[in-house]
């Protein structure tokens, strides 16, 4: 029978009801892991309202406290995340040899004798020297015992952190925190992390951390908490050694919310440090300079990026309201005008694409420069715009170049910058470049698409289609890998495959002007005029009122042999500086016009359009 009191060599350690509960149940199944649910059953019933994992974590680290215990070099509780704690120190009925530390029955204490002044001093003093190593306080076990082993960390995981605010509506909150640290332990050169769409797909889930590493060839995960309360944020954050599950480090960091980004600056420099990162001194400067933020323009511009990661024309205007919102509370928040651009790039893009529209991308792109000509994906989205609606293929590279020497571990900026290599034909450096971006994000479906483009352009059209494959095994309705695969099947001739994988894409996105072009086209080469021609029909009927693409009829003509036609809406893209025409010098659906003797001559024009986009003072007009 328990007295419910602790003692140590006969003095009474003073011990919380919980933490005393939990430390029960421990020493009931020496040895063996009890599961963080077994221990919320028993203190925390169901008709108990409670935030658990704040509850248990501050029971645990009481216990810590008079065990004189530590989370870092565990001697008697250790920590098996997700899961649960272990006593691991031997046990009898007189308690753990290791520190004689025991939960006495009544008997026993009846029989114990008071101990001298002396012996009282001894074990106060060795109480001290106990909590100064447990606790580290001013580095003391470090000295004393050397700094504990951290095995050899050069990749890591940031799994999405978990909402403890209790309000479900903050979820998008915790995600923006998880965003924030990937993004800026991406910065360190000397680490591989892993992006936000290959981690976001295990929020929620229960999957064991080895195996989770596993998955993404980590050597290291990092999980933790957010908690926000009216203006306070706090994190919670633990490092966890990928192979063998074990616990490396741990801190909490909390700051008013105004503070926000330093906040993720402190987290993401303390978990560099524990793993000994090699931080250059600009890599430290950048960690270090964060400027305060307006709340409400922080959360807009976080529920903006969440939103523009869908990439559709629909959520691109969603994302572009809350961008223009965070901007307005804060004119000077640079990475806001990032948004802004980015969702006007993507309306653009799939939109179509409106000079009106593509020169507001630019301005936000070049006014977030302005506040901060550090902030990679300004750079990445300026990159973008000079591209696809500039034509300036040189500015466009040194934008990219720029971008992955502010971020060399952001996933998107090698996308980015693959994209322009497959435009600009250099398919080897494409495919190199689009492969790296895996490594960081092996779980995007959308970059296993950018390989599979970089093999397109290289016309290894069997590579390219097993690239979407590996893309429709992480997402079976995802539709630019259907798209890919019948672009690949069609530069082989295998039409009836490529209205198959035509006829899907226009299933799964119904009205696609694009994807009933692609059709039509193929459904002329196929044979199927009539088919061809009804769609046609259709196309140019629509492009009175909604945007179509000029080349995509163009590419229809040309299908059906009608040249003169086809030159003709040829013209109204390059008006347009449309982006197809970018790609006319090596795409195999240009193919059936390089025979005519006016290709010649278009292409030279389109490629003096590009030398001549590099010096605005010639510039050609759109």
């Amino acid at each position: 029978m328990f007295s419910g009191e602790l003692q140590k060599h006969g003095i009474k350690i003073r011990l919380q009801e919980q933490p005393f509960q939990i430390l029960a149940m421990l020493l009931d199944r020496p040895g063996e892991v009890v599961a963080r649910e077994d221990l919320r059953k028993k203190l925390w019933p169901s008709d108990t309202f409670v935030d658990f994992d704040v509850g248990l974590n501050s029971a645990i680290v009481r216990l810590r406290t008079a065990l004189c215990d530590s989370a870092d070099s565990p001697r008697f509780v250790e920590t098996l995340p997700r899961r649960g704690y272990r006593f691991i120190a031997p046990v009898h009925n007189g308690g753990p040899a290791a520190a004689q530390t025991s939960v006495v029955s009544n008997s026993t204490l009846a029989a114990r004798r008071p101990l001298s002044i002396l012996w009282i001093s001894i074990t106060a003093f060795a109480v001290t020297v106990g909590l100064l190593l447990g606790f580290n306080v001013l580095d003391v076990r470090n000295r004393l015992l050397g700094k504990p082993v951290v095995p050899a960390i050069h990749s890591i995981a940031v799994l999405p952190l978990e909402n403890l605010s209790g309000d479900p509506a903050q979820d998008f909150f915790a995600d923006g925190m998880t965003d924030a640290l990937i993004t800026d332990l991406a910065q360190i050169a000397t680490l591989r992390v892993i992006s936000r769409t290959s981690v976001m797909l295990y929020k929620g889930t229960r999957k064991p951390l080895p195996q989770i590493a596993a998955d993404l060839r980590v050597d290291a995960v990092v999980e933790g908490t957010v908690t926000r309360s009216e203006n306070r944020v706090r994190i919670t954050a633990q490092l966890i050694e990928a192979g063998t599950d074990r616990h490396l480090w741990a801190r909490t960091y909390e700051r008013d919310l105004t503070n926000i980004l330093a906040l993720q600056d402190d987290v993401a420099r303390g978990i560099a440090t524990e793993i000994e990162a090699k931080l250059t001194p600009q890599e430290q400067a950048r960690l270090a300079k964060a400027r305060p933020v307006n709340p409400a323009a922080y959360e807009a511009y976080v529920k903006g990026r969440l939103v523009w990661n869908r990439r559709s024309v629909e959520e691109a205007t969603k994302a572009l309201q809350y961008f223009q919102q965070a901007v307005a509370i804060d004119p000077n928040y640079a990475a806001a005008y990032s948004g802004v651009s980015d969702s006007y790039e993507t309306l653009a893009l799939y939109g179509g694409p409106k000079p009106e529209t593509w020169q507001k991308a630019k301005a936000a792109a070049s006014r977030a420069l302005e506040l901060d000509d550090t902030l990679a994906e300004a750079h990445r989205s300026l990159a973008k715009v000079q591209l696809w609606y500039d034509w300036n293929l040189a500015a466009s590279e040194r934008e990219n170049q720029r971008a992955l020497a502010l971020n060399p571990g952001d996933a998107e900026s090698y996308q980015v910058y693959g994209t322009f290599l497959y435009v600009t034909g250099r398919s080897d450096e494409a495919i190199a470049m689009d492969k790296r971006a895996q490594e960081l994000d092996p779980l995007s479906p959308v970059i296993a698409v950018n390989v599979a483009m970089g093999y397109f352009s290289a016309r290894q059209y069997d590579q390219a289609i097993k690239a979407c494959q590996k893309a429709l095994e992480l997402d079976p309705a995802f539709i630019q890998a259907h798209r890919w695969i019948g672009l690949a099947y069609e530069a082989q001739g295998k039409f009836p495959e490529t209205i198959a994988e035509f006829k899907l894409t226009v299933e799964l996105s119904p009205g696609n002007k694009a994807y009933l072009g692609n059709l039509a086209r193929v459904y002329a080469r196929a044979g199927k005029r009539t088919d061809a021609r009804r769609i046609l029909a259709q196309l140019k009927e629509q492009s009175r009122t909604h945007y179509v693409a000029p080349t995509q009829i163009a590419l229809i003509y040309a299908a059906l042999g009608e040249k003169d036609q086809a030159f003709a809406w040829m013209e109204k893209g390059y008006a347009e500086h449309n982006n197809h025409l970018l790609l006319l010098s090596f795409a195999p659906w240009f193919d059936p016009l390089r025979s005519d003797p006016r290709f010649p001559e278009f292409l030279r024009r389109v490629e003096l359009a590009v030398k001549q986009a590099e010096n605005p003072a010639n510039k050609v007009s759109k």
